[in-house]
């Protein structure tokens, strides 16, 4: 019993592990074998079973998330009871709609090929970047008359500085 205890904490951890890399289906593989290995009633089997949940929301597998969370509301424990009703509140809750300008579109990159990437980053194109060129202004451009605000600003500190050593 231990030796299977064992495994099913190393297959838990691997699952884990698994979900945090962003690779789902090995973590539902791992996590489902993890569950097998031991009983659904203990804690350690609801923790898996709370993380097979999310791996299989994650997954797209909403169907298996739902049904194993509405086994986890009947849990024994009370905290795995919890979070699996959390969890199906969650996830039965209705999909708000977001416009379109809120929400930025990701280009797929699965389309380029890996060989095609490589081609392009060994091309030969190694020259040394030149600096960029100064942009010259031109200056018939630029407003020349008198702006009244310096004439204002530098008598308001001629009129504070004379403030401050009259009263110093």
């Amino acid at each position: 019993m231990t030796e299977s205890l064992e495994i099913a904490t190393k297959e838990y951890q691997a699952g884990i592990a698994a979900f945090e890399r962003g690779q789902y289906r090995e973590s539902v593989d791992r996590l489902q074998k993890a569950s097998a290995l031991t009983t659904g009633n203990s804690r350690l089997g609801g923790k898996i079973q709370i993380w097979l949940v999310t791996a299989y929301e994650a997954a797209g597998q909403r169907t298996e998330a739902i049904a194993l969370c509405e086994q986890l509301k009947q849990h024994p424990d009370s905290e795995t009871s919890k979070q699996g009703k959390r969890l199906l509140y969650i996830m039965q809750a209705p999909q708000l709609k977001r416009p379109t300008e809120w929400m930025t579109q990701i280009p797929d990159l699965a389309a380029i090929a890996d060989n095609e990437s490589q081609v392009r980053i060994g091309s030969g194109n190694n020259k040394p970047k030149q600096p960029p060129q100064p942009e010259f202004v031109d200056l018939s451009q630029v407003n020349t008359q008198d702006n009244r605000f310096i004439w204002v600003s530098l008598i308001a500190i001629g009129l504070t500085l004379i403030g401050l050593l009259w009263i110093a």
